[in-house]
Formats: C-alpha cells, structure tokens, sequence
C-alpha cells in the first residue's frame, strides 16, 4: 500500500507542536485515503512475493452488496473522515477552483441519474461532494459516503476537462457501484480490526499522532490481502462505467484514454513518487486498450487528431489548470520560477492566455503587485484573440483574480475598481456571479475602513450571505465572513452563531457547542429578538450534541 505523499506527515526534521498536530490530521486523511483506495491497487504490493493475490469474484451489480455497511452507514463513516480532515490547512477552498469542479461534477452525476446508477437509497443518504487537497502530486480518490477528494496536481497537469472529468467518473463509479461498500463488508467478514484501526486511527489523530500511527500500520498489516483481492475486477468495473457516465454528460469519450496515455507517458519519463494516481489506480495494457476500444478504431484515431476546442469550457480549464499549478505548491522557489515563464510567440490565443495569468499569480503570492498587474493586462490583450465563446467566461476569471489580488496586498480601493470594470462588448452572455464573486463581496465590504458609510454595505454584505447558508449550511467561508459582518453591525449574538456553524463545517464539533454554551451565558437576559436566535442556536447545539454522542458510542 502507497500512501500519497502529501499524507506522510513529517520529514526526517523534528516537528514543532502545531506540525505535530498537522501531520496527525494528515495521518487521518492518509488513512482513510489508503483503506478507501488501496482494494483499488495492485502497485508494488501485487508484485510482492511475500504477498499472495487470490482472485476474488465480485458479486453482480443486482446483487446485496450493502448488507454489511447500509448506504447510510457509509454516509455517517464518510461524514466522520471529513469532520477530521477540513480543518486540515492540506484541504482547501479556493471559490474558483472548487466552483469549476463542482461543475464537472454536476454533469457526471446528473448523466449517473440518468442511467440509474444513483437510486434512491444513495440519493439520499450521499454527501456527493467533491473537494480540494492543495498537493502537486497527481492523485484523486474516493472516501465512503460519496466524498471525492481531487489533488491540484491532478488538475495541474490535466490537457483538457474530458480528461479532469474521466477521473471524476471513474471516481464516481467506485462510489455508485458500492466498491467501497463490498470492500468494507469482505473485510468485516474477515477481520474486523480493519475497520477499527481506520476509525481509531481518525479518532487518535487529534489526541497522539504516534498512537494514531501505530494504529494505522497494523491496519494495513492486517488487511493487505483482503485489499489486494478485489482490485482488478473493480477498477475494470469503474472503468465500464465511468465511461459511460463520461460520455452521456457530454465530455469527449477520448478523455479518458487520452488520461491514461498522459499518466503512462507521465510516470515513465518521472516516476518520483509524484504519481500516487497510479499507485492505487495502476495502470495496465490491458486497461489502456479497453479504453480505446470503447471509442472503436475511427473514434479513438479521431480523438488523437482533433483540433483544440473552442468550447467555452476549454478556456475554463485553462485557467483552472493554470491556477493550480501556482497554488499546489506554495514554496517561494516554485513561485519565483512560475513568475518567470515565458510565451512563445507563435503560441496560440489561450496559450498566451494560461502563460500571463500563470505568471500573474505567481507574482501576486511573491507580492510582486506591479508585475502581477502587468500580466494580467497581457492576459486580458491575448484573451480578445480568443472565440467568441471563451471571452465572457476568461474576463470573468481574470477580472476576479486581479481583484482578489489587489485585495491580499491591501488595497482594497483598488480591488473594488477593478472587480466593476465593465467587460468588452460580446455576443455571448456573460456568466452569472456566483459564490466567488459573493465571498469577494463580503471580503471587499469587510476591508473598508470602518465608518457609518461602510454599514450599508456590510449589511448588504451580510444578508447576501445569509440567504446563501441557508442553502449552503457546511459553507464555513461564507459563515465565517457572516460572523465578523454581525459584528461590525453590533449583533453579537448572530455573530456568535455563525462562528458556531463556521467551526462545526471545519468539523470542529466541540468548539461549536462551547461557543453556544458560551453565549447562553454571555446573554441571560435576552431581548425579543434575541430569544428567537437563542431558540435556533438551542437547536444546532442539541443536533451537534446528539452527533457527538453518536461518535462516541460508535467509537466504543
């Protein structure tokens, strides 16, 4: 079993206490990762002598393969994973970043609906949530309950969206086919510890990262050769599958070979440890011509032939490539040499496009403002070469990442100017504002100097954000923004209450209900008002408790 290398903790040097602290986080994460993700490999392990791998038949998709871990049980052990991995600083959220693979991901599950690969048990008892690990290395991975976690280095060295959204189908389809819920249920049957060195592994992390790691290790002494026996069949299955789902969404079916070319090519020519992809979805002959062969001979010749899209959603990947690569790796050494790339002149439109914003931000994090500046001008003189189709959508990113970055150098002034620049005239209807531009809003609004001027845009500010949780209640970004907006509006008691729900998202369930405890004795002697606040905080702390009390009792 190969752990990603994000997942590893600490080097060789001492750790500092907080270090510590993150590295058992990580731990968490590496565990839930390995025992998730490793049935789904062969690896090194399968050429292992030590290590026997005697083929296993899956049941048959109409099969009960839920009888020993319910859809819901699944969710409840998913939900724990994630209520110990977000606060980890390796799980972030960048709005830009995780609204396009929320898109993505949108249409594969939308195209899984159809099919009937989702039904109704897992409708609703599925989280179907993606998020982002900031790691340079080229990984994706499915945790129970329907959480998918992406690595930017995947996104990074992705050519196309077909090519991101073949991962996440074949990710899906290792949720929706139970892959997940079979391994469980075969490993329950033969030894149960697996399953208790995962929770209690999670569990310690936050309490002794070396019981958390001795924990881990004899899980995975125990459970190797029950993991090693489903791979192969498994991987084929999410293969079928996801192929599928990738086509009936829209995307290019040549997406997902095209993926497996670049990740052969890929690890051939660097095989340092910075492809776990590979590791736990190992990549055979076998596999790579199955995946041609669902194309047919004409579809896959054409796929290698076609022409670079002028699908608005070409430009989009771009830029979002372009945007991880800067922000999966944020060593100053990796920024300096990003912010010193170069074009070449016959490149085409886009080209120029990704290279300028590429070294904008880059400059942006080195706090190189004027350089940042000016390529984001050369970005926004390639972007009116490019379709028709694409330049909303660039104008867009471009115009929110100079703002946000103009606001990180504390010039909010500037930042607000930039974000109401008009874009150029187009035939092709801009794209509607989204949570990216409501955070940078709250964060504009909040970067005013303080003055009676600046209320009503914090109140503005503030109810924007209300509307938006109360569809949104796990958005921890936007309920932290809505706390310090209450209490710029001198309403400390809401503010209390949306620190509460921005530290409950993060997963941090005790100290939402201490904040709780705290205000009840903080505001004893309520007005109308604030008795209806204190009657909602009353009922989140009694569903955070009683989800305390579940982890406890399924802890024992």
């Amino acid at each position: 079993m190969v752990l990603p290398p994000i997942l590893t903790g600490c080097t060789s040097r001492p750790c500092s206490p907080h270090a510590r602290s993150r590295t058992a986080r990580r731990w968490a994460l590496a565990v839930a990762v390995a025992w998730c993700a490793a049935p789904l490999s062969t690896g090194a392990l399968a050429d292992s002598p030590t290590v026997p791998a005697a083929p296993v038949t899956l049941p048959a998709l109409g099969d009960s393969v839920g009888q020993d871990l319910s859809a819901r049980a699944e969710r409840r052990l998913g939900d724990r994973i994630m209520r110990a991995i977000r606060g980890d600083p390796a799980v972030i959220d960048d709005p830009l970043l995780l609204e396009y693979v929320q898109a993505l991901w949108g249409d594969l599950l939308s195209a899984a609906r159809q099919r009937g690969e989702i039904g109704p048990d897992l409708e609703d008892s599925h989280a179907w949530e993606p998020f982002l690990v900031r790691d340079k290395s080229v990984n994706a991975f499915a945790l129970p309950g329907g959480y998918i976690g992406v690595h930017l280095g995947l996104m990074a060295m992705t050519t196309t969206t077909d090519e991101l959204a073949s991962v996440l189908a074949h990710e899906l389809s290792h949720v929706t086919q139970r892959h997940i819920a079979r391994m469980m249920g075969q490993q329950a049957r033969n030894s149960w510890m697996s399953m208790a060195s995962m929770v209690l592994g999670i569990l310690a992390a936050s309490r002794n990262p070396a019981a958390a790691q001795a924990l881990i290790y004899g899980g995975q002494a125990a459970t190797i050769q029950g993991q090693l026996n489903f791979s192969r069949d498994m991987e084929r299955e999410a293969d079928r599958v996801g192929f599928t789902v990738l086509s009936e969404a829209g995307f290019e079916p040549g997406g997902m070979a095209r993926m497996f070319e670049h990740l052969q090519q890929a690890s051939r020519l660097n095989d340092d440890g910075s492809f776990p992809y590979l590791r736990t979805h190992p990549l055979t002959s076998e596999r790579i011509g199955e995946a041609r062969a669902r194309m047919g001979l004409d579809g896959w010749t054409q796929a290698l032939r076609a022409q670079p899209s002028e699908h608005q959603r070409a430009a989009w990947h771009a830029l979002m490539s372009a945007r991880s690569q800067v922000l999966m790796d944020p060593r100053s050494d990796a920024l300096h040499r990003l912010s010193n790339l170069t074009r070449a002149e016959e490149a085409r439109p886009l080209a120029q496009v990704r290279l300028h914003y590429t070294v904008a931000l880059a400059k942006q994090r080195i706090g190189q403002v004027s350089g940042a500046a000016a390529a984001m001008t050369q970005a926004r003189q390639a972007a009116l070469s490019l379709p028709a189709a694409q330049q909303p959508l660039v104008w867009r990113i471009l115009t929110l990442s100079e703002s946000e970055g103009l606001l990180e150098a504390q010039r909010p002034a500037e930042a607000a100017a930039t974000l109401m620049r008009p874009a150029p005239p187009s035939p092709v209807t801009a794209p509607q504002a989204g949570r990216p531009e409501l955070l940078l809003h709250a964060r504009l609004a909040l970067a005013q100097p303080d003055g009676t001027s600046q209320v009503d845009g914090w109140r503005d500010a503030a109810n924007r954000l209300q509307t938006h949780v109360s569809t949104h209640p796990q958005d921890a970004a936007a309920w932290a923004l809505l706390s310090e907006l209450w209490r710029r509006l001198e309403q400390p008691l809401r503010a209390i209450r949306a620190d509460a729900e921005a530290t409950a998202a993060l997963g941090d369930l005790p100290g939402a209900i201490e904040r709780i405890q705290g205000a009840h004795q903080r505001f004893r002697r309520p007005d109308a008002a604030d008795v209806i606040e204190l009657s909602v905080m009353d009922a989140r702390l009694k569903a955070w408790q009683r989800q305390q009390r579940d982890d406890l009792r399924d802890e024992r």
